[in-house]
């Protein structure tokens, strides 16, 4: 999909010259030409840029000059408005030098830091940590066939994942430091002994999890990336294979292609097909097969084989386009199919269960095709920005209020925010956090009979989160001014395929951030807040989940997860009922369950790459006991207490005691002396409600508690480990690791914070959930000296305009 860009007002920038550019009346794009040279440019730069932006409530977007046109590709995008954009000519800027100047290519591998007089830097397209392009991935692949050694090897190879291979901390505050904008040397710590010398940074590399379905063997593959922007020049990829690995005992996420194939194997499979005619159902396109990951019960389930056992759904004779087929469950049917040679191995017809009468109120669509009656008084709420948005983008850097970090987005995990930082005025750039990321997903069910005692879904490493993101919706997923990424993948052969306007970054209000008024004078001084959201939705066969990351105003960060979507159901025989669930509609019922997920946050709270100063404590409020420090029997204080190791450090929250944990800096402190720090402050938790033997936790011991905390581990990624899929061995991952008990007095810090929802369903779940919100907070904790909020410029009566953004419009009543 090509995006117009006619009505976008904003700045472009590279390392030359600064481009503005003003609205157009109109767009004249017709039958996908491009409608103006800035959709030449948004073209050839859309891997670097990572998407397109758009404001919400409009319908167009600005043209670029010819300027900006001829620009060199891999610009980067700054979302910063001038007043000289409301002019209606376009302002031509004169260019400027470049912060970086060209090198020749040395003739032996440069290292990044050589000593010695003056500085030497090369352009790069590609900061170190941006998501892989669509043409890094294809070079990858490519390698990786062509490395195959048998054409029977090569025929076979299945591409399941590939990722950026993050480089080491040191590589990325080198970027920082000196090739990528606002280009902060401070970032970098020096090495003693003289300057600095800096020639490029080292080649990107890519991980790739690569499946053999002739031979059902995993391996792991890292590709160094070099010459890759040498096609856009007319030249060649090029890539080099650094190592393989051949994993044994393990199977891989599941794919999409995988999916669609086991529903056509089941679907056409003769006795499945006798036991749905049992059941009234002739015509297959009305049945749904969602094909579920086995997890590991016992020796069956052992990752020799390559499996999925189904469920079963059918829809009726409806004319609405999306019936929720999900309202008819297919009970009693035992399927269980091999993936790698897509058959049905073992197929049982235990039980006929009548399939629930078709209820009438299981449709979501609008009125018109789900036969019902809309609202009619729901007047159009729109956003409006007349001066813009105030964030700045750059590739995919992002600075707004303070605020700067990175956007990525991994197969696995979605999401993933980088090297937040917070400007703090004359203490500079302090960092607050290295990568954060929600890396793992379990969803228990509490119904002991078949098939619902199976329903152990590991979202992330089982099926990916980021694999099954959205592409959004202007105007019903985000409003307002609007910078989307796009997010780009292999597919299970080894194609590129890209999910546009994947990610969303716009700025919400959000109420009141302060307020007092004097009430001797009567004078009031109040401050509405705002926040910066970045988000992407992802849907995991019936659920919906929208993972979000909020930056405000007084310096905290909020991590939301939203959970929508439909019930997963199961069916009741007449005058059977379930005490493990919600009676839904008749002969439907939706069981009890559990969602959980895990978020990974590598704090580096006033922290320098490769320096290791932080610390944990665990904060309780505890109550004073009577005697002479008490006399009124009302005292109570707060009890720091220090996670000394990772055995130390497996935490659960504690809402009687208000328990919270401080990541705190050992060597810096505030005006008061104390260390600074940033708190984690849990929202609404739960721990698993099955008991310690179910079988599922064998494989997500992590759920045991809400809080671990490790040292820094580059390959410690995911808590259940890498490859959850049939993992016959108990505790892999987070619970493994922590027996190591590295000391974390003074460490480079990873929280895996766990949170969790119990879900017992109400009928106004059905027949789609209304959302349903959980998450965390972190919080400055003695970072800054006062509130940092306090310099957030008051808001100003509609009648006069607004300078926060409001055009004025709007009006005022009294009622």
């Amino acid at each position: 999909m090509q995006v117009c860009n006619c009505a976008w007002n904003g700045q472009e920038e590279d390392g030359h010259r600064v481009i503005r550019v003003a609205s157009m009346a109109s767009c004249s794009k017709k039958g996908g030409a491009y409608c103006c040279e800035a959709d030449k440019l948004s073209s050839s730069t859309s891997s670097n840029s990572g998407g397109s932006s758009e404001q919400g409530n409009s319908a167009h977007k600005p043209s670029l000059t010819r300027e900006a046109a001829s620009a060199s590709a891999g610009q980067q995008v700054d979302w910063d408005i001038t007043e000289e954009q409301q002019d209606p000519s376009i302002a031509k800027i004169p260019s400027r030098p470049s912060f970086i100047s060209p090198a020749p290519l040395p003739t032996t591998p440069a290292q990044p830091l050589i000593k010695g007089p003056g500085t030497l830097l090369r352009a790069h397209s590609s900061h170190p940590l941006d998501p892989l392009s669509p043409a890094e991935i294809a070079v990858a692949i490519a390698t990786v066939r062509a490395a195959g050694t048998t054409p029977e090897v090569r025929d076979g190879t299945r591409f399941i994942e590939i990722v950026l291979n993050e480089p080491e901390k040191h590589v990325v505050a080198l970027a920082d430091a000196y090739f990528f904008p606002p280009f902060q040397p401070s970032v970098f710590p020096r090495t003693k002994g003289g300057p600095v010398t800096l020639r490029q940074l080292p080649p990107r590399q890519a991980r790739l999890i690569v499946y053999n379905k002739k031979t059902n063997e995993t391996s792991l593959w890292l590709v160094e990336l070099t010459e890759v922007h040498a096609v856009a020049r007319g030249g060649h990829h090029r890539g080099r294979v650094l190592s393989s690995q051949l994993i044994p005992d393990v199977q891989p996420p599941m794919d999409a292609v995988e999916y669609a194939e086991c529903e056509a194997t089941v679907k056409a499979y003769g006795p499945f097909r006798e036991a749905m005619k049992k059941r009234g159902i002739d015509d297959m396109q009305l049945v749904m097969v969602d094909p579920w990951c086995v997890g590991y019960y016992s020796e069956a389930e052992s990752p020799k084989r390559r499996l999925a056992k189904p469920l079963i759904f059918c829809r009726t004779e409806s004319e609405c386009p999306m019936e929720n087929g999900y309202a008819r469950p297919v009970e009693g049917i035992h399927v269980l199919v091999d993936m790698q040679h897509m058959k049905v191995i073992e197929f049982e017809d235990r039980k006929l269960i009548p399939l629930p009468p078709p209820d009438p109120l299981r449709n979501y669509t609008a009125a018109d095709s789900r036969g019902g009656v809309d609202r009619t008084d729901v007047k159009p709420l729109q956003i409006i920005q007349p001066e813009g948005p105030s964030f700045r983008v750059r590739g995919y850097a992002v600075e707004w209020q303070k605020w700067n970090f990175r956007i990525g987005f991994t197969p696995r995990e979605g999401l993933v925010i980088h090297c937040v930082a917070y400007d703090d005025g004359s203490r500079g750039r302090r960092s607050v956090a290295h990568r954060l990321s929600f890396v793992e997903m379990v969803v228990p069910y509490g119904d002991p009979q078949e098939p619902h005692y199976r329903k152990n879904a590991f979202d992330a490493g089982e099926d990916g989160l980021g694999k099954n993101a959205h592409s959004l919706k202007r105007g019903c997923d985000c409003l307002g001014y609007i910078k989307y990424f796009d997010a780009h993948f292999t597919n299970f052969t080894g194609g590129v395929e890209t999910i546009e306007n994947c990610v969303c970054l716009h700025e919400e209000d959000f109420g009141i951030l302060w307020k007092h008024q004097d009430w001797r004078s009567g004078l009031a001084e109040v401050r509405r807040s705002r926040r910066l959201t970045a988000s992407f939705f992802c849907t995991v066969a019936n659920y919906e989940y929208g993972f979000f990351w909020h930056f405000y105003q007084d310096g905290k960060i909020e991590a939301e997860v939203k959970m929508t979507g439909i019930l997963s159901l199961g069916a009741l025989s007449p005058g059977e009922s379930r005490k493990y669930g919600t009676v839904i509609a008749p002969g439907l019922y939706a069981p009890v369950h559990q969602h959980f997920f895990v978020a990974r946050l590598n704090m580096a709270v006033d922290s320098k790459p490769g320096e290791a100063c932080n610390q944990v404590v665990e904060v309780d409020v505890k109550i004073e006991d009577p005697g002479p420090e008490n006399i009124h029997n009302n005292a109570f204080y707060a009890e720091a207490t220090i996670l000394q190791s990772e055995l130390k450090a497996m935490r659960d929250c504690n809402p009687l005691s208000a328990r919270h944990w401080i990541v705190r800096n050992t060597r810096t402190v505030n005006r008061t002396g104390q260390l600074t720090g940033y708190k984690l402050m849990p929202g609404p938790n739960c721990l698993p409600l099955a008991g310690q033997e179910a079988k599922f936790l064998r494989r997500a011991a992590f759920l045991k508690h809400n809080l671990w905390v490790t040292q820094y581990d580059k390959d410690e990624i995911f808590p259940a480990g890498e490859f959850p899929n049939q993992n016959p061995r108990i505790g892999e991952g987070l619970p493994t690791w922590v027996q190591q008990d590295r000391k974390l007095e003074e460490a480079d810090i990873v929280l895996w914070y766990i949170f969790g929802v119990t879900h017992v369903p109400r009928l106004e779940d059905w027949p789609v959930m209304p959302v349903e919100r959980t998450g965390f907070t972190l919080t400055p904790h003695g970072f800054f000296n006062c509130s940092p909020a306090v310099d957030v410029p008051p808001s100003y009566p509609a009648q006069g305009g607004n300078k926060n953004g409001s055009n004025g419009s709007h009006m005022l009543s009294k009622l």
